[in-house]
């Protein structure tokens, strides 16, 4: 009996062991049943999920310090004597992007503007019926400098007369409140001039006098006054028919991009703005553009050119081509059709498009070297775009006269072309002094091949990267260069293209954020039809 229960708890134990043992292998088989029998899309759906979210954690976190960094900049440091000063005239496409890709640890920089900001002009059009904001599109040029690694010195005034060979400028200040000191001398190791230039009016009587240009902040909002003024006067009680009409007459001059896209921001204000609040005249709202050449756009092919003008034939909008003006009166403007004949067009709003000219002090300047400036057309200057016949003075964009067209782009590239120039510079400058502290032997020889090395600076090379016009009615047209040739495409689909194109190329998220916010608003509340 005592054997007995002796063999049953032997039994009985062996049978719990391997219990205790077969348990974890359980556990095994179904935990490798359970990953075996696992989807596959499960896991890849997990590991999405994961990305997605630390991503966007960490854009968001990118995102709050780079509004932190822009709102709070950092300490700067000071002038330095030692290091050579370059004056920058002008805050448009060439001078800013000058300004934004200069190494400021190397050099000692101030600008001169009329102006303390960068305005993206290629969207004032879109200002001129309030599709975007003014202030959407301007970078205010301290906000530029003052992120820069070296303090960099701002004056909001005007040049008014440069010194080649003393190496000065005088500036004025031409604000409307004026201090003691109202103009200045500055001193230049190094000027780089980006004024750009002024509205081409070729001669023409009353064009200065009666014309709206569309070049600035100020004639934006100018011709968004005028437009209100025109439709309101038309509105008074007891007009005449035929001043009515004569004041609804909006009529552009110049068949380039800008004058375009105006006439196609008109339109879309019309259908999309004017006809809900003044029905009894949107009907009445003719708009006429005028362009001297055979065709409009004619930097573009001529698939986009034939597009465009069928579609502002659907639009409504009558082109006049092969017609010069002649005259501009108060209320109407003299013109010269293809066949010869003079013909009077009213109108109520004349915007004058035209193309550009040199600014009074580039001509001053290039009186001073008739030998070397014979270019009516802007400052002539080397593959390189200093100055011709003169040494440390560079000009770029619409102030010089290059080979390329005057464009927003040209003028892009060629700032940030003279940033790395001068870059270079300064690296054969500082080669240049550790080369007088070596004496005769290799390493001086190879530190002067060296320097001879740095000094062969390539010259400016532009890359056209296409053009770009807006057409109205949600539609644009573009030129792209693509392998050995241009693809040409017009629509809804490269509206888009156009949308994002521009909104890449704006200087600041800030400005991106304020331009998108103000199509969403007019999207869905519409423009503003206030006078002011």
């Amino acid at each position: 009996m005592q054997r007995a229960s002796q063999v049953l708890r032997v039994s009985t134990v062996g049978t719990a062991q391997r219990g205790l043992t077969a348990a974890p292998r359980l556990v095994q088989q179904r935990l490798a049943s359970t990953v075996a029998g696992a989807s596959p899309k499960r896991g890849k759906w997990q590991t999405f999920k994961s990305v997605v979210k630390y991503g966007t954690v960490g854009a968001v976190g990118y995102g709050l310090y780079s509004m932190y960094h822009q709102r709070f900049p950092g300490e700067q440091l000071p002038f330095d004597a030692s290091k050579r000063t370059i004056v920058v005239l002008g805050s448009g496409w060439a001078s800013t992007s000058f300004l934004k890709s200069i190494d400021t640890e190397q050099y000692n920089v101030v600008v001169v503007s009329p102006r303390n900001y960068f305005l993206f002009t290629p969207l004032l059009p879109s200002c001129t019926v309030g599709t975007i904001d003014v202030r959407s599109i301007v970078e205010p040029t301290r906000f530029i400098t003052r992120h820069k690694s070296r303090e960099v010195k701002v004056y909001e005034a005007e040049c008014t007369e440069i010194d080649p060979v003393k190496k000065t400028i005088t500036i004025a200040d031409n604000s409307e409140i004026k201090g003691d000191s109202a103009q200045a001398t500055l001193e230049y190791d190094y000027l780089v001039i980006g004024t750009g230039a002024t509205n081409q009016t070729f001669g023409i009587k009353g064009v200065e006098e009666h014309a709206c240009f569309l070049k600035e902040v100020w004639d934006a909002q100018k011709i968004r006054t005028k437009v209100m003024d025109c439709i309101e006067t038309a509105a008074f009680p007891g007009q005449a028919e035929e001043e009515i009409e004569r004041l609804l007459h909006m009529v552009v001059v110049g068949g380039g991009p800008t004058g375009i896209e105006y006439a196609a921001e008109l339109h879309d204000f019309l259908k999309e703005d004017l006809a809900s609040w003044y029905p009894e005249l949107a009907e009445k709202i003719k708009i006429t553009l005028v362009e001297a050449l055979p065709n409009v756009l004619p930097a573009f092919s001529k698939q986009l050119i034939d597009y465009t003008e069928t579609t502002f034939k659907e639009q409504n909008i009558t082109i006049h081509t092969k017609t010069m003006v002649k005259e501009v009166k108060e209320k109407e403007i003299i013109v010269q059709q293809a066949d010869g004949t003079k013909a009077n067009i009213p109108y109520g709003l004349l915007v004058w498009a035209t193309g550009n000219t040199v600014r009074p002090v580039i001509r001053n300047l290039m009186a001073k070297l008739p030998e070397h400036q014979t270019v009516r057309r802007g400052l002539a200057v080397d593959d390189w775009l200093q100055l011709n016949g003169t040494e440390g003075i560079y000009a770029l964009g619409d102030a010089s006269a290059t080979k390329y067209a005057p464009t927003a782009q040209v003028a892009s590239q060629q700032g940030k072309y003279l940033a790395r120039l001068f870059g270079q510079l300064a690296v054969c400058d500082k080669m240049e002094e550790e080369l007088k502290t070596l004496e005769d032997g290799d390493e001086k020889e190879k530190k002067a091949r060296k320097l001879q090395k740095a000094k062969s600076i390539k010259p400016f090379e532009y890359t056209h990267q296409g053009s770009l016009a807006y057409i109205g009615s949600d539609r644009a047209i573009a030129d792209l260069p693509f392998g050995g040739g241009n693809v040409a495409s017009g629509g809804v689909a490269t509206f888009l293209f156009w949308r994002s194109a521009y909104l890449s190329n704006l200087f600041s998220g800030r400005n991106r954020s304020l331009v998108v916010t103000d199509w969403i608003k007019k999207n869905i509340l519409g423009r503003d039809i206030s006078r002011e």
